[in-house]
């Protein structure tokens, strides 16, 4: 027997999970800079250095820079001291080869740092790293038989959809812009950045996936008298990945992470920033394609042994996005005369089950630096939990990422700082469902030893749930003469019916 065979390509997502550690440094205060009265706050940006698939291992390395302001013994306002600290993170992922894919994206949940004596502090991060590594594989599937009319084949097959991963694609890319700062003072002193990039529109066309979106640029200065300001510019990018078996009609993901990030006031200008960003584009993008299985065969004729195996389909169930809004108060214990900056951080998803319903609960990081009645520059940090609810059956997996779209708005409040802001829940819900199908094929024997030892016709009576399929394979009828023979148009068996199964001979 001939078998017409088609192989799927696509990448198998073998492992998804947010790792959380943290990191500890300690660092001495470099000699350009005064001694330490008090710590204020620490300020940080995540990147990523390196990645690697190895086998059943993924792996990640990146930098923290970190921006630890103080008030130096004498006075005199802020005081900046950059500190670099390394991690490494790694993964349990089965099934990974040297030729998977490995997508991370990490992010600053916490920093703190302590004063050990006013020349040396003790830096701590927590680090929260979404890690997914994706391993390509190969399918070979069987669709049907050739020549099923000379040798009395009969075939049943299964029309369906498979949602799969069909390309994972990044792109690292290097601009440059300068940027104008926004403030009342003359010369400004830049005190801490943080980059945010988002990805706001993509699109395929044809091999091409063109992606779109900002870099948000949050910027903190001092002003020649030693006041506070926080600054937000935003700036654009462009680019294009190269993908290949996706088609026009395939559904995108693209995530922008900073690898590096220089942010320096221009030598001939004080209130011009030199901004230079390295970026990696991260795409997974999946498609629908139309399958046929094979189900099940035999012959009118001849028994045939048959090899089966499980064949999995992926339907996508629903893709979303869910934004929830937060608005919370934090108390500070004390009277807050004004709101210097506020800022987030989202740690890691957790998933939970409640009946038909699942439950997403993001873990929001948010910081509020402010001045007190004494003008003296605080610093509120607060842990907040944002949930999200959706309908999903069991069995029905979900991948969710959260995103911040937006700015986070903070101000004074009876009590503490009132904060505002949206988390979005990126969403996409599957189904795998296992399709037996037949591999393999052989034709054996005559059926009941050959000509003349077959009834020329069988009363049957259908069991309860058995198909017309069912019947006729055990006879060895094809459909059509079944239904003929009981002049039946339909396959759906009629309930409590005798029916004459005829002969092939």
């Amino acid at each position: 027997m001939e078998f017409e065979r088609d192989t799927i390509i696509n990448y198998d997502t073998v492992v998804e999970v947010t790792l959380c550690q943290e990191e500890t440094l300690e660092s001495i205060v470099p000699d350009a800079c005064p001694d330490i009265l008090r710590i204020v706050d620490v300020c940080g940006q995540a990147t990523i250095s390196g990645k690697q698939a190895r086998e059943g291992v993924a792996q990640v390395t990146g930098m923290v820079r970190a921006s630890i302001l103080y008030q130096p013994e004498g006075g005199g306002g802020l005081r900046r001291m950059e500190v670099g600290l390394p991690f490494t993170c790694q993964a349990e992922a089965p099934g990974l080869t040297e030729r998977g894919t490995v997508l991370a994206s990490p992010r600053l949940r916490c920093a703190e740092a302590r004063a050990l004596n006013p020349r040396k502090v003790l830096l701590r991060v927590d680090l929260a790293v979404d890690i997914t590594a994706c391993q390509p594989v190969e399918r070979s599937i069987c669709g049907g038989v050739t020549g099923t009319d000379e040798e009395g084949l009969c075939q049943r097959q299964f029309q369906g959809e498979h949602y799969q991963l069909c390309a994972v694609q990044e792109k690292p890319f290097t601009f440059s812009d300068q940027v104008r700062i926004q403030s009342a003072g003359e010369s400004p002193m830049l005190l801490a950045v943080r980059a945010q990039p988002v990805c706001t529109e993509n699109k395929l066309i044809g091999s091409k996936l063109i992606f779109k979106g900002m870099v948000e640029l949050y910027l903190l200065l001092q002003e020649t008298g030693g006041g506070l300001s926080a600054s937000h510019e935003s700036l654009p990018f462009s680019q294009i990945i190269e993908v290949t078996g996706a088609g026009e009609e395939g559904d995108c993901q693209v995530e922008v992470e900073v690898a590096s990030l220089q942010c320096e006031q221009s030598s001939g200008d004080s209130r011009a920033l030199d901004v230079t960003l390295e970026l990696l584009a991260q795409a997974q993008v999946y498609s629908r394609r139309p399958v046929t299985l094979l189900q099940d065969l035999y012959s009118t004729s001849n028994l045939i042994e048959v090899e089966r195996e499980s064949q999995p389909l992926c339907r996508l169930v629903e893709q979303s996005v869910r934004p929830q809004a937060v608005r919370e108060l934090l108390e500070t214990g004390e009277m807050v005369r004004s709101v210097v900056d506020a800022r987030l951080a989202l740690g890691q998803v957790r998933q939970s089950r409640e009946g038909k319903e699942l439950v997403l609960t993001a873990e929001a990081w948010i910081t509020v630096l402010y001045l007190d009645e004494n003008e003296l520059v605080q610093c509120v940090r607060r842990s907040l939990p944002v949930t999200c609810r959706l309908e999903c059956p069991e069995g029905v997996r979900c991948g969710c990422f959260c995103a911040c779209p937006g700015e986070v708005f903070a101000a004074p409040a009876a009590g503490g700082v009132e904060v505002r802001f949206t988390v979005e829940f990126h969403c996409l819900t599957t189904e795998t469902q296992a399709v037996p199908a037949v591999t393999a094929a052989q034709l054996g024997e005559p059926r009941n030893g050959g000509e003349g030892q077959r009834p020329s016709m069988v009363l049957r009576m259908p069991a309860p749930g058995e198909e017309l399929w069912d019947i006729a394979k055990a006879h060895g009828a094809t459909m059509d003469q079944i239904l003929q023979a009981n002049e039946l148009e339909e396959e759906t068996l009629p309930a409590g019916r005798m029916l004459l199964i005829p002969s092939t001979r």
